[in-house]
C-alpha cells in the first residue's frame, strides 16, 4: 500500500503477497495493487460468473491489456443502500483459469468516514476508514433471481405512491405476495416466482403519461471529501463502469461534464480516454456542460467566468469535434443574475440545475422557463423535477417528479438525471433495468434512454414560446456560510485573478513570439480547478485546501517569473527610475509603496514634478502617484526632492480636506464627517467587529444560519494604545485588539483628497464555531443595496417585507456594496471577501467563521484582508466606488527602468462607464483580444482609440464568432454598448498574417 498511485503497467510488474479474506490493506488515502488467480469449478459449466469484490474501499477492475474496466464501491453519501459488489463475467466453460487485476482505494464514494461533531479526545478529527477485505470470490450468478429483487423494487416503490385503497394498490400487492409464495426461499423458484408479476409489470402507459428523458449521470466532485488526486481514479473508475455498460446495454446514453476530468483521464489512462472518444463519435456518450469544472458562480470574478467557458468549450472541440450547447450545475451554490449573458455569448443555449430546490424558506415555482439575466439575455433552463442528480429510476421517484413538474400542463417532458456520482458509481445495471420496466407502464411515466442535448432542442422548439421567464438572480436559501468559509482559498483566488490580469496585459505588449501563452494557459487550470464547486466555497476537507495553497503559491510564483521576463523586454535597466503600469481602465490615485532603497530621497515624475514620499516607521517607503488609465509613470529619484517620515502623535483623528474620521482606543469609528457636503457619514459607530456563536443546524461549512444574531459574544478590545501618524502619503492609526481567544491588528490609512478610508487588518484567528463580523450604518434615505456580482451589479432590498427578502438575510458580492439615496452614498469595499448582510441602511461584512466539518482546522492561524469605507457624494453611477475597487484590489506593476522605445499600449478608452477589463492574445492566434463591459446598467457610449493598425472585429466569449467589423475612423472605433453588455473585440493586425 501506498500515498502515491502508480501506473498498471508499473504496478503489474512488482511483487505481491498473499491476502486473505477479512486483512486489512491500507490506511487512509492509500491505495494497493491486488492480483487474482481462479480455477473455474467444473460443475460451474454454463453457469453465470460473478466476480464479489467488497474490499471496504472502492476498487478498480482492469481488461488483460490494463485498461480500467470496471468499479466495485459501496456507502455511497447520496444513498446508503447502494452498493457494487458484482462484476458479471458471462456464463463458465468450466476448469478454465481466470486472472484480474484490480487497485483498491483506502476511501468510500464519500471519502472517510467522519463523527459530524467529533470530541476533543476523537483520534480521528479528519476521518477513518477500515479497508478489510470482506469478500475477494469467484461467484456463480443468479441472473433470474437478481431480475426478481428488481421486479418487486419497482412493483413495491410504485405501490408506495398510491392510495391504501386503491384497486391498483391491492392487485400490486397480491401479485407480490403471490411471487413470494411461489418463490420459497429456493434461488432456482426465480422464474417461477417472476411469472406471477406477468401481470401487474405488462400493464400499459397511459396515454396522458408524461415523458421522462433519462441521462446516465455520475456528478463527479473534483474536489470535496477526498483531495483533487483522487478524483482521477474516481473519473477513471466511473467512466470504465459507464463504457462496461453500453457494451451490455444497446440503448444506453451516458453523460459527463468537466473537460478537466476529462483531461486528467487522459492523461493518466489514454487507452481508456480512447474508448470515451469511439462512443462519443457514435453519440451515446455526451460531453455535457460549457464549463472546465463545474465551478462555483457567486465568488469568481467575471473574467474568471469566462475563462470557465472558453477553456471548456475549446476543449471538448478540440478532443472530439462537439460544440456543447448546455452549462450544466446541477450542485452549484446560487446564480448570479449575469449568468445568462456568459451562457448566451459562450455559444450555448441551455442551462441545467435542480439546487434551487434546496431552498430554505420559498419554493422556487418553476421546472423549465426562459432565465432573463441582468442585461436582458435569455435562456432556457430546466431544473430536474425529480430534486436530485441522483435519481435511481424507480417508479415512485419518477411519479412525485411527474407531479411536482410546475409546468407539466404546458410541457409534459422532463428530464432525468439517473446514476450515483462521486466515484465509482453512476448508474448500475440495476438503474437501466428499473428504466426498462417503466418505458411503458401505468402510471409511471414514459422513460426514454436520450441524450440531454436532445431534450433540450425538443424543449425549445415545441414548448418554448409557451414556458413562463424569471427574471433575475437564481438565489439559494441555503449554503450562505460558503461566502466566507475557508477564507485563504477565497483570497488565493481573488489575488491570483487580478494578478493574471495583470500578467497578461504586460505580455500582450510583447512581440507576438514572445507571448507565453502555454504558461498561462497552464496557471489558468490552476485557478479554474480551485473553483470547483466544493473548493472555491470551503466546503472540503484539510487535504485539498493543503494542496490548493501549494497551487496558488507556485501559480504566483510563475506570474512573477512571467512579471520579470516582459520587464527585461519593455524597459531598459536605469538606476534609480522605475516605471509603474496600470492596467486598469480607471486612472490610478492612491498610495504605492515603493521597493527597498528608493525611500533615502525623494521622486520626481518625467515632468520633473515632485511625488509626495514618506518613510513609515517600519522603513517601508510610500509614494502618492497619480498614474492614467492603462497608462505608465516613470519616477527618478530627485535629491533636491525629499521623502518624510511619518511623524506620531496621540489623536485618533484621522482627516483631510474632504472628511474628518474620529476613533476610540477599541478602533471604533466614532463619527465620520463629510466637511464638504457638512452631513454625517454614518448614523452611528462604525467599525463595529463582533464575534458571534456560529453552529448553525446543519452542513457547517456551508451554512450560515439567521440565528446567529442573537448569538452575539463580545466585541474586540485594545491592547494597548493606539498609536496615529501622519505624513504627505497618507495618515494612519494602528490598533491592537483582543477578540475571544484571536489577536486583530489594523492600521487604518486615509490618504489626501480621497474619502476612502481602508482598514488594513491581519488576524491571528484561534476560534472554533465562531464568526466575525464588522459594520458600518449608513446615513442614507434607501430601500435598495449595490452589489458587484460577476461583470454587473445587481440590487437587492434591504428590507424584509416578504419570505423572499427574509432568506436573504446573507448575500454574496465581490468587491463593493454601496447604499446610496438620490444625494449621497456609502460603500464598503474589500480585497477579498464575499459574505454580506445587507438591512436596513447597514453595511455588514462577513469577515471570518471557522467551522469544523468538514475540515477540523478551518481557517485557523494568520489572515491578513483589507476592507474600505468609502463615502461619496451622488448615486453610486456617479461615484468614484468601481474605480476605488479596482484600485484596492489591483495595484499597478512596478518595473525599474524605463520604457524602450518598442513599448506600446495597444488601445486607450474614453468612456468611464464602459470598463476595458482584458487584453490579452487570442488562444489559438496571435490576434490581440479585449473584453470591455458596461458597468452603470445603461446603454453607453465609448471611444476606443487604437495606437496601431487594427483591423477591429466583434467575437464572442469563446473567441470563435466571427462578428461585424468595427470602422476605425482616424484609428477611432465607436462603441455602443447595452447596458451591463460584455463586448469581446479582436484586434488583428496588419503586421500578422490571417489565420484560416
Amino acid at each position: 500500500p501506498s500515498v502515491n498511485p502508480v501506473s498498471p503497467e508499473k504496478a503489474i510488474r512488482q511483487a505481491y503477497r498473499p491476502i486473505h479474506e477479512g486483512e486489512r490493506w491500507g490506511e487512509s488515502w492509500h491505495n494497493a495493487w491486488f492480483r487474482a488467480a481462479v480455477q473455474v469449478p467444473d460443475c460451474w459449466q454454463g453457469r453465470e460468473l460473478a466476480l464479489h469484490i467488497a474490499f471496504n474501499g472502492e476498487v478498480l477492475l482492469f481488461d488483460e491489456e490494463t485498461v480500467p474496466k470496471f468499479a466495485f464501491t459501496n456507502l455511497s453519501v447520496f444513498d446508503e443502500s447502494y452498493s457494487k459488489e458484482y462484476y458479471q463475467l458471462g456464463r463458465a466453460k468450466g476448469g478454465e483459469r481466470l486472472e484480474f487485476l484490480l487497485e483498491g482505494a483506502c476511501n468510500y464514494l464519500g471519502g472517510l468516514r467522519r463523527c459530524p461533531d467529533p470530541g476533543r479526545k476523537n483520534p480521528h478529527p479528519r476521518g477513518y476508514i477500515n479497508p478489510v477485505i470482506d469478500r475477494a470470490r469467484l461467484a456463480v450468478f443468479h441472473t433470474e433471481l437478481w431480475h426478481l429483487r428488481l421486479d418487486l423494487q419497482c412493483i413495491a416503490s410504485l405501490a408506495k405512491t398510491l392510495p391504501t385503497e386503491d384497486y391498483r394498490r391491492k392487485r400490486l400487492l397480491k401479485a407480490t405476495s403471490d411471487a413470494l409464495d411461489a418463490y420459497a426461499g429456493i434461488p432456482d423458484n426465480a422464474g417461477k416466482a417472476r411469472k406471477q408479476l406477468t401481470s401487474v409489470l405488462s400493464w400499459q402507459a397511459l396515454a396522458s403519461a408524461p415523458i421522462a428523458t433519462a441521462t446516465g449521470h455520475a456528478h463527479i466532485d473534483v474536489g470535496w471529501l477526498w483531495p483533487v488526486r483522487e478524483s482521477i481514479r474516481k473519473a477513471a473508475r466511473t467512466y470504465a463502469s459507464q463504457l462496461d455498460l453500453m457494451d451490455r446495454y444497446p440503448e444506453y446514453v451516458f453523460a459527463a461534464s468537466q473537460p478537466q476530468l476529462y483531461e486528467f483521464v487522459k492523461k493518466h489512462y489514454p487507452k481508456l480516454y480512447e474508448k470515451i472518444r469511439q462512443r462519443v463519435a457514435e453519440g451515446r456518450w455526451e460531453p455535457q456542460g460549457g464549463m472546465w469544472v463545474e465551478a462555483d458562480c457567486n465568488l469568481i470574478s467575471g473574467e474568471s467566468m469566462v475563462r470557465q467557458f472558453l477553456f471548456g468549450k475549446n476543449f471538448f472541440r478540440d478532443e472530439f469535434g462537439v460544440d456543447v450547447k448546455s452549462l450544466w450545475l446541477p450542485d452549484t451554490f446560487g446564480y448570479p443574475a449575469s449568468l445568462p449573458q456568459f451562457i448566451h455569448k459562450s455559444g450555448c443555449d441551455y442551462f441545467l440545475s435542480q439546487k434551487i430546490s434546496w431552498s430554505q424558506f420559498n419554493q422556487f415555482p418553476h421546472h423549465s422557463f426562459w432565465w432573463r439575466g441582468v442585461d436582458g439575455t435569455e435562456v432556457l433552463a430546466h431544473f430536474l423535477p425529480e430534486n436530485t442528480y441522483n435519481s435511481k429510476l424507480l417508479p415512485g421517484d419518477l411519479c412525485q417528479a411527474q407531479n411536482r413538474h410546475s409546468e407539466i400542463d404546458i410541457a409534459p417532458e422532463f428530464l432525468v438525471a439517473f446514476g450515483i456520482g462521486d466515484g465509482g458509481g453512476g448508474p448500475a445495471a440495476s438503474f437501466i433495468e428499473r428504466g426498462r420496466r417503466n418505458a411503458n407502464w401505468e402510471g409511471v411515466p414514459k422513460v426514454r434512454f436520450g441524450r440531454s442535448d436532445k431534450f433540450f432542442q425538443e424543449l425549445a422548439t415545441k414548448y418554448g414560446n409557451r414556458l413562463p421567464r424569471w427574471v433575475g438572480e437564481l438565489y439559494l436559501e441555503v449554503h450562505r456560510g460558503t461566502f466566507t468559509s475557508q477564507a485563504r482559498v477565497k483570497c488565493g483566488n481573488r489575488k491570483l485573478e487580478q494578478t493574471l490580469a495583470s500578467v497578461e496585459f504586460v505580455s500582450s505588449l510583447l512581440p507576438q513570439e514572445e507571448y507565453p501563452r502555454q504558461a498561462l494557459s497552464e496557471i489558468w487550470k490552476i485557478l479554474l480547478v480551485n473553483q470547483f464547486h466544493d473548493i472555491l466555497p470551503g466546503s472540503s476537507i484539510t487535504e485539498v485546501y493543503e494542496q490548493t495553497a501549494k497551487e496558488y503559491q507556485m501559480a504566483m510564483e510563475k506570474c512573477g517569473r512571467l512579471l520579470d521576463k516582459a520587464g527585461q523586454l519593455l524597459f531598459h535597466p536605469q538606476e534609480g527610475t522605475l516605471s509603474l503600469l496600470n492596467t486598469l481602465s480607471y486612472a490610478w490615485h492612491n498610495p504605492m509603496e515603493l521597493p527597498e532603497g528608493y525611500g533615502t530621497e525623494g521622486l520626481c515624475d518625467q515632468s520633473g514634478h515632485a511625488i509626495p514620499v514618506q518613510v513609515n516607521a517600519d522603513g517601508r517607503a510610500w509614494a502618492l502617484v497619480t498614474i492614467p488609465p492603462l497608462g505608465i509613470l516613470q519616477l527618478r529619484r530627485d535629491g533636491q526632492a525629499k521623502s518624510r517620515p511619518a511623524s506620531a502623535h496621540g489623536c485618533l483623528i484621522l482627516e483631510n480636506n474632504l472628511v474628518r474620521y474620529e476613533f476610540n482606543e477599541h478602533a471604533v469609528l466614532l463619527h465620520a464627517w463629510d466637511k464638504e457636503y457638512a452631513r454625517d457619514i454614518l448614523s452611528g459607530a462604525g467599525n463595529v467587529l463582533s464575534l458571534y456563536h456560529d453552529r448553525p443546524n446543519n452542513c457547517e461549512a456551508w451554512d450560515v444560519d439567521v440565528f446567529y444574531q442573537g448569538e452575539f459574544i463580545e466585541h474586540p478590545v485594545a491592547r494597548g494604545t493606539a498609536q496615529a501618524f501622519t505624513g504627505p502619503v497618507y495618515n494612519c492609526i494602528h490598533f491592537q485588539l483582543q477578540v475571544g481567544e484571536s489577536a486583530i491588528s489594523q492600521e487604518v490609512r486615509l490618504a489626501p483628497g480621497n474619502r476612502r478610508l481602508d482598514f488594513v487588518t491581519h488576524v491571528d484567528w484561534r476560534e472554533s464555531r465562531r464568526m466575525l463580523r464588522v459594520a458600518f450604518p449608513a446615513n442614507v434615505q434607501t430601500n435598495e443595496a449595490s452589489c458587484e456580482i460577476p461583470y454587473a451589479t445587481i440590487r437587492r432590498p434591504t428590507h424584509e417585507n416578504t419570505n423572499w427578502e427574509v432568506a436573504k438575510f446573507e448575500v454574496p458580492a465581490q468587491r463593493f456594496v454601496d447604499m446610496s439615496d438620490s444625494n449621497y452614498g456609502v460603500a464598503l469595499l474589500n480585497d477579498c471577501k464575499y459574505g454580506h448582510r445587507l438591512r436596513n441602511t447597514t453595511l455588514d461584512l462577513n469577515l471570518l467563521r471557522s467551522p469544523r466539518m468538514p475540515d477540523w482546522e478551518a481557517d485557523k492561524g494568520h489572515h491578513d484582508f483589507t476592507y474600505s469605507l468609502l463615502p461619496h457624494p451622488g448615486g453610486l453611477d456617479e461615484s468614484p466606488v468601481r474605480a476605488e475597487a479596482a484600485q484596492l484590489n489591483r495595484p499597478p506593476l512596478l518595473f525599474v527602468g524605463v520604457p524602450k522605445d518598442t513599448l506600446t499600449i495597444p488601445v486607450s478608452l474614453s468612456s468611464g462607464n464602459i470598463s476595458l477589463e482584458t487584453i490579452k492574445r487570442a488562444e489559438k492566434d496571435d490576434d490581440l483580444i479585449l473584453r470591455l463591459v458596461e458597468t452603470t446598467g445603461r446603454f453607453s457610449n465609448a471611444i476606443l482609440i487604437l495606437h496601431g493598425d487594427y483591423t477591429v472585429t466583434e467575437t464572442n466569449l469563446i473567441e470563435l464568432e466571427q462578428g461585424k467589423t468595427l470602422p476605425a475612423n482616424g484609428r477611432q472605433v465607436e462603441l455602443s454598448l447595452r447596458p451591463f453588455e460584455i463586448l469581446t473585440l479582436r484586434l488583428h493586425s496588419s503586421d500578422l498574417p490571417r489565420k484560416s
